[in-house]
């Protein structure tokens, strides 16, 4: 029998309080393409993965979603974008680790729905 590999995260889901309040911080702020909204469901999209905003589907569903780590060239000038256009960010951008020559920097920000989610970057 043939393995089939997992080539990359396809969708990830955030669970929301308010689509449209949401919708309007991932496309406005983050800067995530809309591809489309159907039935009290949106769907972004970054890089290959899509990201899906909705209520939760069941009260088992019903909690923060994980950390996502929203991968960018340039960590500071995207962190000064995101603030002027209103995000709140809980901390400065910092390095957390080497790899090598790379140095790892990232920074943490809530989402209108309390989520937290975070920037960061590669720097060689």
């Amino acid at each position: 029998m043939a393995k089939s590999k997992i080539s990359y995260i396809g969708q990830i889901a955030v669970n929301v309080k308010d689509v449209g309040r949401a919708v309007e911080f991932y496309r406005d702020v983050v800067g995530l393409p809309l591809l489309f909204e159907s039935n009290g469901l949106a769907f972004l999209q970054c890089g290959e993965t899509r990201l899906l905003l909705s209520l939760p589907e069941k009260e088992e569903f019903n909690h923060p979603c994980s950390v996502m780590y929203f991968k960018v060239d340039d960590l500071h000038e995207k962190v000064k974008t995101m603030k002027e256009l209103g995000a709140h960010f809980i901390d400065e951008p910092h390095m957390v680790g080497k790899m090598g020559n790379t140095e790892i920097w990232m920074t943490f920000f809530k989402d209108t729905e309390g989520n937290t989610q975070a920037i960061m970057s590669e720097i060689e």
